[in-house]
């Protein structure tokens, strides 16, 4: 199968929120997207940009995404947060993803970055395989923790 992988551009961004969607119900989330393509073309291409993606594509269709920001962490310094990884299902098992995933990668060393971490659901098998097969690490003792600007406002206001 003949893909390419490319920098996201401003006109990807609805593939890029599709896929986005198609993630969440995978995940057994099927309502937690709640930004539009407004929101991605207005955070991912301002003068600092809030993520970067790149963009699988086959025959001219986005087939699967890798989108990504930065971050610091104070014991090894500049990092990447790969948010999500994605191949639309009729195209995953093809090599997409890995290459996706290669080139998120590749960024990262040629930017400096000393470190890239996502996140990985407890019973996506083959995610866990495939990332403990490029040498990941899983931190099965680190939990993750997530406050809403609702939560925030509530406990703020007590």
């Amino acid at each position: 199968m003949e893909f390419i992988i490319r920098r996201g551009e401003q006109q990807d961004m609805p593939s890029v929120l599709k896929l986005v969607t198609e993630l969440a119900v995978f995940e057994k989330e099927p309502n937690a997207v709640k930004i539009n393509v407004d929101d991605l073309i207005s955070n991912g291409f301002k003068e600092n940009p809030a993520f970067y993606t790149f963009v699988a594509e086959t025959k001219s269709v986005i087939v699967g995404i890798a989108l990504f920001y930065n971050r610091f962490s104070t014991w090894d310094g500049p990092s990447l947060h790969l948010e999500d990884l994605i191949v639309t299902e009729e195209f995953r098992g093809k090599g997409i993803g890995k290459a996706l995933y290669n080139k998120v990668l590749e960024y990262s060393l040629e930017k400096g970055i000393n470190r890239v971490e996502w996140v990985v659901l407890d019973w996506n098998t083959p995610a866990i395989e495939f990332y403990k097969s490029t040498g990941a690490t899983m931190f099965e003792e680190w939990n993750i923790c997530q406050i809403s600007n609702k939560k925030i406002a509530q406990y703020l206001s007590n």
